[in-house]
């Protein structure tokens, strides 16, 4: 398991320790928080309020300034930020010879923010004078206001004048403003060092005593400066050239007690308090990316991506804060309970969420949302930070992958056992393997002898190839890459200036910088067909180990006081250094052959907000455990909320060796993946889907055929992502947000808008799962349509061989049913649609299609439907969503599909009324007068034994790109037999 001991805990982290220590100090009752807003500095002008915080320091003998901007913008969102004067204007020396830069980090928005920044005129102080407090009304009709109190400094969030979100409540407010070091006596230090080593408790408290004399003027009584310059970890020495730089906040959510997000922790969906107590972490969760070999469960501890927005929700009501920081950051959980008053009237209990964030360095910048729903947050913060990239229709089909296949002849004979076991798969991926010694953009010439023919063979099948890529440079004689990153100085730098030389898989090794726009030019160059020779246009790349990982490095990662382009320290920008990676690779693969544009695919291991738009991830490596699997579901969830949706983790578990029945129901859950690969560790066997045999491979086909079937659901919910930021799989509470019962719900999940409900079967030997119904709309089984209805939680059977999966009421799903070998294979198959009748008789659904490969969408070259059928009029309409276009591309699209058609369409829960009915009229628009209308056979199934009765209609020849109607009630004046 995970070497506890390779990665720091709050009381080894130096600043974590002291914030958490001051949080400590603040909560005595004599406690004043040191920080005020100047009133007399307070200026407000177009959306924006400017002013300075005070804080006092040096027993109130002196003040540090910290600029505050507070920025109110047009989507209802405000934007808080505080900096440190000093540190702005450069008015400080470094220690050392230090290269760093001396102010504080401020270009973490810069990496992640692309939009939804415009600034809000209608924003308005309020003209109502208040003592100490200075009042700004912004949002959708100025419903929300910020309360800003003077003295001690903190902030209200309200919306309709009730207060959601309120920053420094509690007093933690902490901006470690910078100061000279007093450099001690060197006989003295000495000294200090020998009692230390001795571990003699009087001569330790003299030194103590000794030490506040000596910074009596310097800061308050008591502070712990044994961190603040410098600070050791596993053998390894950080100098921190600018000192003490952490900032910290305390955010409360009050009457929130469900907080989600923060990802990546393997944890529940929703939090847990971090204070200790019975179930509770100790620690706080963690967000500093690093390579965590054989990952825990149930776990603050941090792994290997970082997303720092936070949401809080309660009956009616959602809100959010992202924390826009790079640095190491620990955030602490608390909840109070606040009992009924008995004695006065109406005083529900309620619950306060009380968070402290605390980060190593640069500025303070935080977004606040105000809701009030979930899908206000992910399409806010999508608009800020950019939404999923539309994936080629290729990646959200199956992967294959493992570490390693080891020849091109076995990539080729598995690609055979697919096909002869009629097993569909899109992809094969190659692990670092595949290269000669280790050294990237080659292929080892004894293994991989003719990458050429391999890349041919799977395109027979339109299949693709991942190959790995990192970002460590194998540093040896004789290997071109290296030649130049070092001849361009693009590698990461040390300390000192020099390249930095650390261990990774090749041994000796250098890391791109791809902060500076140099190296990502030099980046882009290398993936050129004619670079990277043995590639061609169906390979894709895997980005791995780009937290970054480092064997022999602190916590498995670079030194803080590394240096990165613009003088930055490795320790200001450490959690977005694995998204600058991954955004590389996917400029690179834009254009790898002048001309051919093609939608990258890139796989990314570490990510910050804003991965979303270049990559998927996936949660690392995980083991072959039911813990593991069932770990996975909640992992994805959170990803999804947090706006990084295409998520999934390695089907199998990575490390060992799952049992034929663990396999089996890792397949059966890995379907809703939205990135949805098979993987294994070197040292495990074999266990591709057709290795288990019967009747396992049997069923783990029926799971992935059920995947490609589904392909158009998936598809539309990713359009649905890319354009609004919803989540493609969703927990109880992003559907169902007023039910309090299913808040903490997340071993089940929807998938996107189409009212399927899934729930994967994650224990072992288990021959039924309990699913729990948030509404009392009729639920029916995906295969067999048994009705299952009513609040509360419904036993479904579940033997080895059974999906769990139902089918809300009131909804339309698309789908393909013809099985292929894989998904470019489908492009033009006919269409499915599954109308699932609600409880007053109504469905609708929607369907997005394009080439699944350009960006041809972007000029109109796209087909997207709305389906709906209404019980009064008993018809179903098909309608379009697409926004007039008369572009070539879109005509050009259009043509190439004019012959796709709907081949059936299924009625769920079909009235009786149907059951003598034959027919029904068809219509579609553009047809020919005499086809304009025709009748087609109906027919319907009476259900029995608890299934709902379903009819069929059976193609009924209407283009999927066309408008069209289908009236299941009496034709008029047609003179049809009925």
């Amino acid at each position: 398991m995970v070497k506890h001991e390779n990665f720091k805990t709050c009381t080894q982290s130096g600043f974590c320790k002291r914030n958490r220590e001051f949080a400590d100090r603040a909560a005595e009752s004599s406690w004043k928080s040191p920080y005020a807003l100047d009133p007399a500095s307070i200026t407000f002008s177009k959306g924006q309020l400017s002013g300075t915080i005070l804080k006092t320091i040096n027993e109130g003998h002196e003040k540090a300034s910290l600029p505050l901007t507070i920025t109110f913008l047009d989507s209802g969102v405000a934007r808080v930020t505080v900096d440190e004067e000093r540190r702005q204007k450069g008015d400080i020396t470094l220690r050392g010879d230090s290269k760093a830069r001396k102010e504080r980090y401020n270009e973490a928005g810069s990496w992640a923010l692309v939009g939804g920044l415009a600034v809000s005129e209608g924003a308005a102080l309020s003209d109502k004078a208040e003592q100490g407090y200075t009042k700004v009304f912004y949002g959708d009709g100025g419903k929300h206001q910020a309360v800003i109190r003077h003295e001690p400094f903190g902030i209200e969030f309200q919306r309709d004048s009730q207060t959601q979100i309120k920053f420094n409540e509690r007093g933690l407010l902490n901006v470690e403003h910078w100061r000279p070091k007093i450099e001690k006596p060197v006989e003295e230090k000495k000294e200090g060092e020998e009692e230390k080593k001795e571990g003699e408790e009087e001569k330790k408290e003299g030194e103590e005593e000794k030490k506040k004399e000596e910074e009596k003027e310097e800061e308050p009584k008591g502070e712990d400066e044994s961190t603040w310059w410098d600070e050791t970890f596993g053998g390894n020495t950080d100098s921190k050239p600018r000192g003490p730089e952490a900032i910290a906040l305390d955010i409360s959510f009050p009457g929130y007690e469900h907080v989600y997000g923060i990802p990546e922790h393997a944890t529940g969906l929703s939090l847990k308090t971090t204070r200790g107590g019975d179930g509770n972490y100790n620690e706080p969760y963690r967000l500093y990316n690093a390579d965590v070999f054989e990952y825990e469960l149930d776990s603050p501890m941090t792994l290997y991506g970082a997303i720092p927005l936070m949401q809080a929700h309660r009956k009616g009501s959602t809100v959010g804060v992202f924390w826009v920081n790079a640095a190491e950051t620990w955030i602490d959980v608390v909840k109070s309970k606040t009992s009924a008053n008995p004695l006065s009237l109406g005083t529900k209990s309620h619950t306060d969420t009380q968070t402290h964030w605390i980060s190593e360095s640069g500025i303070l910048d935080v977004f606040v949302f105000l809701g009030p729903t979930p899908q206000d947050i992910t399409r806010q913060y999508g608009e800020l930070t950019g939404f999923t990239a539309m994936p080629q229709s290729f990646a959200i089909a199956y992967h294959q992958c493992r570490w390693n296949y080891v020849t091109d002849e076995d990539v080729k004979d598995v690609d055979r056992r697919f096909d002869k076991f009629d097993i569909p798969y899109d992809v094969i991926w190659l692990d670092i393997e595949y290269t000669n010694e280790k050294k990237y953009f080659t292929w080892d010439p004894l293994t991989f002898v003719n990458p050429d023919k391999m890349h041919k063979h799977l395109a027979k099948r339109d299949r693709k190839l991942v190959a790995i890529i990192d970002p460590h440079i194998k540093n040896t004689d004789n290997y071109p890459v290296i030649d130049e990153l070092k001849k361009k100085s693009l590698a990461v730098k040390n300390k000192d200036g020099n390249d930095y030389e650390g261990w990774c898989w090749p041994g000796s090794s250098m890391w791109i910088d791809a902060f500076n726009p140099a190296a990502i030019t030099w980046w882009k160059g290398l993936f050129k067909y004619d670079s990277f020779k043995g590639t061609a246009s169906n390979t894709f790349i895997w980005n791995d180990m780009n937290e970054p990982s480092v064997f022999n490095g602190p916590e498995t990662t670079m030194p803080k006081d590394n240096l990165h382009h613009g003088s930055w320290e490795h320790r200001d920008v450490h959690n977005i250094n694995g998204m600058t990676f991954h955004n590389a690779t996917y400029q690179a693969m834009l254009e790898r052959k002048k001309g051919e544009v093609r939608r990258p695919f890139v796989l990314t291991r570490s990510f910050y907000s804003g991965s979303q738009r270049s990559a998927a991830m996936w949660t690392g490596d995980n083991l072959a455990e039911w813990s593991h699997l069932q770990a996975s579901i909640p992992m994805v969830l959170n990803q999804g909320i947090s706006g990084f949706p295409f998520a999934g983790a390695d089907v199998g578990g990575f490390f060992g060796n799952p049992s034929k029945e663990l396999l089996t129901r890792w397949y059966q859950t890995g379907i809703y993946y939205p990135f949805f690969r098979g993987h294994a560790h070197i040292d495990t066997r074999r266990r591709e889907p057709y290795v288990p045999g019967a009747p396992y491979t049997g069923i783990i086909t029926q799971a992935l055929r059920l995947r490609y079937q589904l392909l158009p659901a998936w598809y539309t919910a990713f359009h649905e992502a890319a354009t609004s930021g919803a989540p493609i799989i969703r927990p109880n509470f992003y559907i169902h947000p007023e039910d309090e019962r299913g808040f903490a719900i997340d071993d089940q999940l929807y998938v996107g808008s189409t009212g399927l409900l899934a729930k994967p079967v994650t224990t072992e030997g288990a021959t039924s799962v309990s699913v729990y119904i948030a509404d009392d709309q009729p639920y029916y089984d995906y295969f067999d349509y048994t009705l299952y209805q009513g609040a509360g939680h419904h036993t479904i059977p579940a033997p080895l061989e059974k999906i769990p999966l139902l089918m809300q009421g009131g909804h339309i799903i698309p789908r393909r049913d013809r099985p292929r070998r894989s998904s470019g294979l489908m492009k033009y198959d006919p269409f499915t649609l599954v109308v699932v009748l609600g409880k007053d008789g109504n469905a609708e659904g929607t369907l997005y299609i394009d080439d699944g490969e350009t960006f041809d969408y972007e000029k109109g070259a796209f087909i997207h439907r709305r389906f709906a059928f209404d019980a009064g009029r008993n018809i179903l309409t098909s309608s379009n969503l697409a926004k007039p276009s008369n572009t070539v591309k879109t005509e050009t699209y259009l043509k190439s599909m004019a012959k796709v058609r709907v081949e059936k369409i299924i009625i769920v829960g079909a009235p009786k009324e149907w059951k003598n009915k034959k027919e029904v009229n068809v219509m579609e628009e553009g047809a020919k007068e005499s086809k304009r209308r025709k009748s087609v056979e109906l027919k319907y199934y009476e259900g029995s034994g608890g299934k709902a009765s379903w009819a069929v209609v059976r193609d009924p020849k209407v283009a999927i790109g066309k408008g069209w109607k289908i009236e299941f009630g009496e034709s008029k004046g047609h003179g049809h037999a009925h």
